[in-house]
C-alpha cells in the first residue's frame, strides 16, 4: 500500500504535523533494524512502517538516521534535582519544570513520570518532603493544563511512597481521593505507586555502610556522624512497622479496584516478590540481587533497572549489576533515575558490548517501560501507535538526539 499526500501541507513550528511522510531512516523495530525505511503517519498515528519505495514521495528526508519510538521513562527524580540544582537554591516549580523538559527532549523522552516522595524524611540535598511531593503534583497537573499549542513530554507522576511514613501515608491518600473523585484516576488512568523502605541494612542500602557513605557525602557529616545517625534512624523506623503494614494493605485495596498499578522497589529476595504478588503488584523496580529479579520474571512481572547503573558499570550501592540482569534476559525496562541522557547511553551501552542487539536494547526504553506502566499506544514503531518519533546519530561513539516529533 503506498501513501502520498493529495497537497503538500505546510509545517507548523511549534508542533509536530499530524499527516507526513518519513523516509530514509534506519527503523528500529521489535525484531529488527530496518534500513532504508519510510514511516508515514496520519492524524499522529503510524499507519505504514516499510522499505522507502524508488519514486514514492516523503516530506522529510531522515538522511540515514536511527529512528526509534519516543522514549518512556518510568521513574525520574531529575525535577526535584532541577528545583534545587544546590542546597538552599529553590527555583519555581514551573520555570524547574520548562527546564527540564529541555533535557527531556535532548534525551529523546517523550513520556516522563517524575518521581513525588511521600515521605517524611526530609533532605537539606533536595528537600524532599510531603509537601514537596504535593507541590510537585500540582505543578505537573498546571502544566499539563496551560494554553499551549502542543505538549513536547507527556508529563505524569509516579508516586513513590515511603511505607513508614506515617505522613507520607496519610498525605498520598487524601491526595488519591481527590483524583479519584476529580475522575483523573480510574482503570482506564491507572495511577502508578511505587513502595519503597529506605531503612538502611534493607533493600538498597542491605549494608548500612554505604547510607552512611551517603550521609557523609550528603550532609556533611564526619564518619562517625553518620554511624550514630544510621543508628538512630534504624530505632527510629523500627518503631514504624505498623505503619508498613497499613501502608502495604492500602496500596494492596488500591491494586484491587484496577486504579492502580504497584512498583515494588529495591526488592532483595523471592519471598518479597511473592509478597508483591499477593498484594498486588506488576512491577519489581531496582532488584538488588538476582534472585529476585528472577522470581519475578517467572511470576510475569515487569523488571525495571536504572540507566546509570549500566552506564557505570555497576551499583553505587553494592547490589547486582543490571548489565548482568540484562545478559541473564532478567530485565525488561530501564528508568533513568536520575540522568535521562542515560537511558539512550545504557541501551547503547548494552548493544555495543553484544549483551543483546540493538533493537532489543532500544525496546529497554520503549516498549518495554510502557508495558511496565501500561501504556499500549506507545513504545513500538508499529501500526496503530503514537507517532513519537526520535532520530538519533552517533558522535564520538555516543548516541545524540538529532530530532524528536510527537504525536498531538
Amino acid at each position: 500500500m503506498t501513501h502520498t499526500l493529495e497537497q503538500p501541507r505546510a509545517w507548523s513550528l511549534p508542533q509536530s504535523p499530524r499527516d507526513y511522510v518519513l523516509g530514509h531512516v534506519r527503523a528500529v523495530l521489535a525484531d529488527r533494524v530496518l534500513d532504508d525505511a519510510r514511516i508515514v503517519v496520519r492524524d499522529g498515528r503510524i499507519v505504514e512502517v516499510g522499505p522507502t519505495r524508488p519514486g514514492t514521495a516523503v516530506d522529510v528526508d531522515g538522511g540515514g538516521l536511527l529512528c526509534t519510538p519516543g522514549l518512556v521513562d518510568v521513574h525520574s527524580d531529575g525535577l526535584e534535582r532541577e528545583r534545587m540544582p544546590r542546597p538552599g537554591a529553590e527555583l519555581p516549580w514551573l520555570f524547574s519544570m520548562m527546564s527540564f523538559e529541555g533535557k527531556l527532549r535532548a534525551a529523546g523522552v517523550t513520556t516522563v513520570f517524575h518521581g513525588a516522595s511521600f515521605s517524611d524524611q526530609e533532605s537539606a540535598k533536595d528537600r524532599r518532603s510531603v509537601d514537596a511531593a504535593l507541590q510537585m503534583c500540582r505543578a505537573i497537573a498546571e502544566w499539563n493544563g496551560r494554553d499551549s499549542v502542543g505538549q513536547l513530554v507527556d508529563h505524569r507522576v509516579l508516586y513513590r511512597l515511603d511505607v513508614r511514613s506515617a505522613a507520607g501515608l496519610a498525605a498520598l491518600q487524601g491526595h488519591f481521593d481527590q483524583q479519584v473523585a476529580a475522575d483523573r484516576i480510574r482503570r482506564d488512568a491507572q495511577a502508578v505507586i511505587s513502595h519503597e523502605d529506605h531503612t538502611p541494612g534493607i533493600g538498597q542500602y542491605a549494608d548500612r555502610t554505604f547510607y552512611e557513605k551517603y550521609m557523609v557525602g550528603m550532609r556533611g557529616m564526619n564518619a562517625e556522624q553518620a554511624r550514630d545517625a544510621v543508628d538512630e534512624l534504624i530505632r527510629d523506623r523500627a518503631g514504624n512497622i505498623a505503619v508498613r503494614e497499613e501502608s502495604m494493605d492500602w496500596l494492596a485495596r488500591q491494586a484491587e479496584t484496577g486504579r492502580v498499578r504497584i512498583f515494588g522497589h529495591d526488592p532483595e529476595s523471592a519471598v518479597e516478590i511473592a509478597d508483591l504478588a499477593r498484594r498486588g503488584g506488576n512491577v519489581a523496580e531496582f532488584p538488588t540481587t538476582e534472585e529476585a529479579a528472577r522470581e519475578a520474571r517467572v511470576r510475569g512481572m515487569s523488571v525495571v533497572m536504572g540507566g546509570p547503573n549500566i552506564l557505570r558499570g555497576g551499583s553505587h550501592s553494592g547490589n547486582v549489576s543490571a548489565a548482568e540482569l540484562a545478559g541473564l534476559d532478567l530485565v525488561t525496562a530501564l528508568a533513568s533515575d536520575y540522568l535521562p541522557s542515560s537511558l539512550l547511553g545504557a541501551a547503547f551501552n548494552l548493544a555495543d558490548n553484544a549483551t543483546m542487539p540493538l533493537h532489543a536494547a532500544i525496546a529497554l526504553i520503549t516498549s518495554g517501560p510502557a508495558a511496565a506502566v501500561g501504556l499500549s499506544d506507545r513504545g513500538a514503531l508499529a501500526q496503530g501507535q503514537r507517532a513519537d518519533l526520535v532520530l538519533i546519530s552517533r558522535e564520538h561513539g555516543c548516541p545524540v538526539v538529532r530530532s524528536v516529533l510527537r504525536a498531538h
